[in-house]
């Protein structure tokens, strides 16, 4: 039945740290190709974070892959939001710019929750048998 929580393994913290970092990387490339050609720009961020936070879900085989990259590209974007003081910004006060945060925020909590889910060991056809 229920069993105690164990802590992850240094292997499983890596690899979670990994995905953290490849988020990140991911927001700062979206945030820099999506104004160049609006609307393939736009579709072309928004899939590689699709890609990135529904694979990190099911490699890590549980929906917190998926979260964590996405908690990466989440901070990278709001942090590359705020200007500058000497008045240098990436995002400019555009629909593509409030499309790409709006829909870059749906995109991951959509692919975080239809990413890998825990199974028991078994057949994957029917829990109950």
């Amino acid at each position: 039945m229920a069993q105690p929580l164990r802590p992850p393994s240094a292997g499983r913290v890596g690899a979670y740290l990994g995905l953290f970092v490849l988020g990140a990387v991911v927001g700062v490339a979206g945030t820099l190709v999506q104004p160049a050609w609006f609307p393939g720009g736009l579709l072309l961020a928004l899939a590689g974070e699709a890609g990135l936070v529904l694979g990190a879900a099911r490699v890590m085989r549980s929906r917190a892959g998926g979260v964590v990259a996405a908690a990466g590209w989440m901070l990278v974007v709001i942090l590359l939001t705020a200007s500058r003081p000497e008045g240098d910004f990436l995002f400019a006060a555009s629909a593509g710019s409030y499309l790409f945060l709006l829909g870059g925020i749906a995109v991951a909590v959509i692919c975080a929750t239809l990413g890998g889910r825990r199974q028991p060991d078994g057949d994957p056809a029917r829990l109950g048998k």
